[in-house]
Parts: structure tokens; sequence; C-alpha cells
């Protein structure tokens, strides 16, 4: 496509609840407005099983909310396209989004990128990535029906996927480092409750294990007793944290030291015209709630700072 059909007023890289919301807002104030993702949208909403705390829903499946804040988010005329993006650059008052599919301009952008997984960095992870390690327990736990199961984390992910796998495995055992949970109070009751969970205490992972085609184990090592365990296992899911999805971003100056972005209330940042919402900000709390919040301030933002250049020119 040429320049010209590229050219937009505003562009959100990020297709989760705070690209979306912002692509409500933004198309709203009759903006043209390009919503960017190199996945499916929904963000994480599309690995959650459950969702319980999002206003107006007792309980609804990450799926289903996805697709209705996707189905809300084009309904005033933002324009959806699938594209990984490879970097950022500043050119003539004007954000140039380079992606592996083109090349996007706008005045204004609004990083909504989410995290990513943090990896355990052991051996055996990268090797039998899909062949029994995933990060992804509502997308691929069924596929251990009636298996031993490992998770390893101490908050919320961790246990909302070692509950949910309980649907299938015949037994999950979850993994802390420490005997303190991050977890929220109702989860650690459930999983406390659950006759399907072993919960091991200070434990770190060490290896995980295979046959060349399967997981097959996982070594652990206690912190206390320095003692290693030799756990039986068909599936191994990781949930140790989460990094910001910014490696596009790296360079400009809007980072911290954990590649998390600087936004000020406006979810404004250092560069003019650059905006940022949701879990990919520098924050304490990150929640769907937090995020749809963050990208209708920044969409608000963007329509301000775009009628004060307009004002100016």
């Amino acid at each position: 496509m040429n320049q010209q059909s590229n050219r937009y007023d505003v562009i959100i890289i990020g297709a989760g609840p705070a690209g979306m919301t912002a692509a409500v807002y933004a198309s709203r104030a009759e903006l043209k407005v390009l919503l960017l993702d190199y996945q499916m949208p929904g963000g994480k909403l599309i690995l959650t099983n459950e969702v319980e705390n999002y206003p107006g829903d007792t309980m609804i499946t990450g799926q289903a909310l996805a697709q209705r804040m996707f189905e809300h988010s084009v309904a005033f005329g933002a324009e959806h396209r699938t594209d990984q993006i490879t970097g950022i650059r500043q050119h003539d008052g004007l954000h140039e989004v380079i992606g592996t599919e083109g090349t996007y301009v706008a005045p204004a952008v609004i990083v909504a990128s989410g995290t990513v997984e943090r990896k355990l960095n052991i051996p055996g992870e990268a090797e039998y990535y899909g062949m029994g390690v995933s990060y992804c327990a509502v997308c691929d736990g069924a596929f251990f029906k009636g298996k031993e199961t490992v998770v390893i984390g101490g908050g919320n992910t961790a246990f909302e996927d070692a509950l949910y796998l309980t649907k299938f495995a015949s037994h999950v055992d979850l993994i802390m480092r420490r005997d303190v949970s991050r977890a929220e109070k109702y989860l650690q009751k459930r999983v406390a409750e659950s006759a399907k969970i072993t919960i091991r205490h200070f434990y770190n992972p060490l290896e995980i294990c295979g046959d060349g085609s399967h997981v097959t184990s996982v070594r652990l090592k206690q912190n206390q007793t320095g003692e290693e365990l030799l756990l039986d296992t068909a599936a191994v899911f990781p949930m140790v944290g989460l990094d910001a999805n910014t490696a596009f971003l790296k360079g400009l100056p809007v980072l911290d030291k954990a590649g998390f972005i600087l936004a000020e209330d406006d979810m404004s940042t250092a560069i003019p015209g650059l905006f940022a919402a949701g879990d990919v900000c520098q924050k304490g709390l990150r929640q769907i709630v937090t995020a749809t919040s963050d990208g209708a301030v920044a969409a608000q933002s963007v329509t301000h700072y775009l009628d004060n250049l307009d004002s100016v020119h």
C-alpha cells in the first residue's frame, strides 16, 4: 500500500483490553484509527479461562469477553490489521510504526502491547516447548487429560492455572520458591481445598527432562535442604511473571530499567505524541479494568493532543 493509505490520526499497538478500549474512544471522537496486533485480538484475555472481577459479569470466559470487546472496538470505524511491530521512529512530527507487513504513519501512537511470559531459562525449557512445556493452561490443558502436571509460580496466574488444570489432569503439583503466595486470598483458599493439587514450598526448578519427544519429569531443588527431587510429569506450565513487550521501543527514552513504559497520569510519555496504556506501563496493579481505564484516558489525551496540533498549525 502507498504511504497515504497507511496514514492515520492515531495508531494503537496492541489489541488487548487497553488497546481495544482506546480504539472505541478514539474512533468515537471521529479519529482515523488503526488497531495493530501480531496475534488474534484479546491479549491475555484469550488465555484466561474465567473472569470474575470485571464489572457487569460475575463470571465470563476470557474468550467471550475478548470477542465482545473486539466487536465494540471496530464498531465505530477503527481499522484492525495483523502485523508484528519491529520499531517506531519519529520524523517531521510524525511517528512511523514499522511492521513486518508495512509501515504506518500517524501524528499519535498509543502503545498497548502488554506483556509476555517470563521464561525459567533452565535446561529443557526451550527444547520441550510445545512438547509438554506450555505458558497457557487454557490453551493446552486438555492435552493432558488423566496425566500428572506441574505449575511453577506463586501468583494469581499460577494458582488460576493450577485450578483450571484439575479439570483434566489426574494431579497438579504447584511449585513455589517460598511459602508465601502473591495470589489473591480466595484463590489460595480454593487451591488449598482442592484434593487434586499439592503445593510444594521452597523448591526451585533445575531442569525439564524428557524422552526426546515429550516431557517426562522436572528436576527440582529444595531451597532449605539442598535435596533434589525428580518429579514425574507430562507437562510443565511456568507462570513466574511477566516481561514488558517493548523490544520495538529499544533506544527510545520512555522505558524503565525493566522495560516497562514510563507514562504520566494522562498516559503521555517523554516523546510528544507517543502514549501508552495497560500492562505495558510501569504500575502497581495490572488488571482488565485498569487496562481499560488506561485505554480510555490515552485516547482522550490523544484527542486533546491532536486538537492542540491543529490549533498550532
